[in-house]
């Protein structure tokens, strides 16, 4: 008389689990304590983000977003909006610097540049060509401040 092994009948139990479901059994540890999940590491600065990242308040960001884009081939990476379609978070790339933004919220004491009749703010880009990167963002609709010229410190600026 021929006897069945215990361990060759849970496979065979477990097999027939998997014919029918098309899945595999849960496996089932003995004796041993289910493992906790262990939290999920947060790094100091995520992956592609610099030390320093800018996040300006203006009023109509998703306008703005659509600027960036023409005028410095800005890459939009998240877009969050409100249910009123204000956006309280959104983040774009231009070269390998991120930078945010969010729509003006008065009842949050968020004010942008025309809120406050100005900005103590200046967001420096670098690029190889400013000449040409100066022309795309005028043809995008940029108003000149300040013409671009070479300055005393060595880049061209405007």
């Amino acid at each position: 008389m021929a006897t069945k092994s215990k361990s060759k009948s849970k496979s065979k139990a477990k097999a027939k689990v998997k014919a029918k479901s098309g899945k595999a059994a849960p496996k089932k540890s003995v004796g041993k304590p289910a493992r906790k999940a262990s939290p999920k590491k947060v790094t100091a600065i995520p992956r592609g983000m610099h030390t320093i990242t800018p996040h300006i308040i203006v009023d109509g960001a998703a306008a703005a977003i659509d600027f960036y884009k023409k005028a410095f081939r800005a890459i939009e990476r998240t877009r969050m909006p409100t249910e009123t379609g204000k956006l309280m978070h959104a983040s774009i790339r231009i070269g390998d610097s991120t930078m945010m933004l969010v729509d003006e919220m008065p009842e949050w004491n968020a004010k942008g540049p025309k809120a406050l009749a100005g900005t103590p703010v200046t967001i420096h880009l670098y690029v190889k060509d400013a000449d040409k990167t100066f022309a795309e963002a005028v043809a995008a609709g940029a108003t000149v401040k300040m013409p671009l010229a070479d300055m005393f410190w060595g880049d061209r600026y405007g």
